[in-house]
């Protein structure tokens, strides 16, 4: 692996326990709900900023933890990367994502490495915890392990109890605040490209943390957008923009993030059986204004009718087609999280949402391509507890 041996990144793991200098901007909490009185504030009450740390594992001590990377502890497998259950000396239980070493694609190992220089910058509740790194053997990060797999696996499980409606908003609003982390409040602004179920990681208490960044792009402040080729991600998230121009920004995740909340309200996955997305079924209902009609059944109608009113309201703005229209992370919690919502605030001209019944025609590419398209590295990483 030659990007492995650079010495920058041995330099960067050369001091064991590795820890960021000067202040992190502030995080929003989830509890701040409860003191949210006001209904005009997006991001509310922060809580005590956390200085990021990892270390430098031996692979002596993460084989030690997996017990030899048995398959028994094999928690999850994707395009070039498998995940290990493991428990430290300590009894921490932890999560390994092993490059595997059957991977030649220098592509992969780029994206690889962008996740452990991506996740160096962040710290915050609703963003996975890396704990570690590890460049003996091949090249290992090493994560909290996420007792409760990932809102895919709990969300669409038959076999699992339904999804209730307060774990489900729960899940919607730490992501959100996760996203808002990402964008706005982090030291480097980051764009996710794959915010999908499968990549929202589950604590013991449900606590939604973003996972997944080797997709991940860092955006200079001074830039509107990054133009990116080849097109990566999954079908059924991808903005129209990003989808046929390559165009990328904040507005790629909120997109993303909508088609997310539908899946949270319906239960359905962002594509079906017959290549329709859940976007374009739920877009027409939205309209219409009959949002218990895209409500999950298996609900059976119990659910909080403000806080889903304000979910799928502020689901149909994020999954407008043009990204002008879309609101930002600060505004979507406003909207989840402030008091009545301004719908006339949101409202577009006619001629505007005539162009964006047309500009819907993108959906027609989607249905040539496999539905399960992604480069993503981890489907995987939705570990789950034995």
């Amino acid at each position: 692996m030659r990007y492995v041996r650079t010495s920058s990144l041995k330099r960067l793991f050369s001091f064991g326990r590795h820890s960021f200098d000067g202040e992190l901007p502030k995080a929003c909490n989830l509890n701040d709900e409860e003191n949210n009185t006001s209904g005009d504030v997006a991001c509310p009450t922060a809580q005590t900023p956390r200085r990021p740390t990892w270390k430098c594992f031996s692979f002596q001590e993460i084989f030690q933890a997996t017990n030899g990377f048995r398959s028994e502890n094999m928690v999850g497998r994707g395009g070039y990367a498998e995940v290990y259950r493991g428990i430290l000396d300590d009894g921490q239980a932890i999560a390994v994502k092993m490059l595997t070493k059957a991977t030649d694609d220098e592509r992969k190992e780029k994206e690889f490495l962008t996740e452990i220089g991506t996740l160096g910058h962040v710290c915050h509740s609703n963003v996975t915890s890396l704990l570690g790194c590890c460049i003996e053997n091949g090249l290992y990060l090493i994560f909290q392990f996420s007792s409760k797999g990932s809102v895919a696996s709990v969300l669409h499980d038959d076999k699992s109890p339904t999804m209730d409606w307060e774990t489900r908003y729960k899940i919607a609003v730490g992501t959100a605040k996760g996203l808002y982390y990402l964008h706005k409040t982090c030291p480097r602004r980051i764009i996710h490209r794959d915010i999908k179920a499968s990549n929202i990681l589950l604590s013991e208490e449900y606590e939604p943390q973003i996972s997944d960044f080797g997709l991940a792009k860092w955006l200079p402040s001074q830039w509107t957008h990054h133009s990116i080729v080849p097109i990566e991600g999954t079908f059924g998230h991808l903005a129209p923009e990003y989808f046929m121009h390559g165009v990328v920004d904040e507005k790629t995740d909120v997109f993303a993030f909508g088609v997310f909340c539908l899946e949270l309200i319906s239960g359905k996955k962002p594509v079906d059986n017959s290549h329709q997305s859940l976007h374009s079924w739920a877009k027409p209902l939205l309209s219409r204004g009959v949002i218990e009609e895209v409500v999950d059944p298996r609900l059976e109608g119990t659910f909080d009718s403000t806080q889903l009113y304000k979910l799928a309201f502020a689901a149909s703005l994020c999954i407008r087609a043009s990204s002008i229209w879309r609101p930002t992370m600060s505004e979507i919690l406003e909207i989840i999280l402030g008091g009545e919502v301004d719908k006339e605030k949101w409202k577009m001209p006619e001629e505007e949402e005539e162009e964006q019944e047309e500009f819907w025609g993108f959906e027609d590419l989607e249905c040539e391509c496999d539905s399960s398209f992604s480069t993503s590295p981890h489907d995987t990483f939705s570990t789950r507890s034995s």
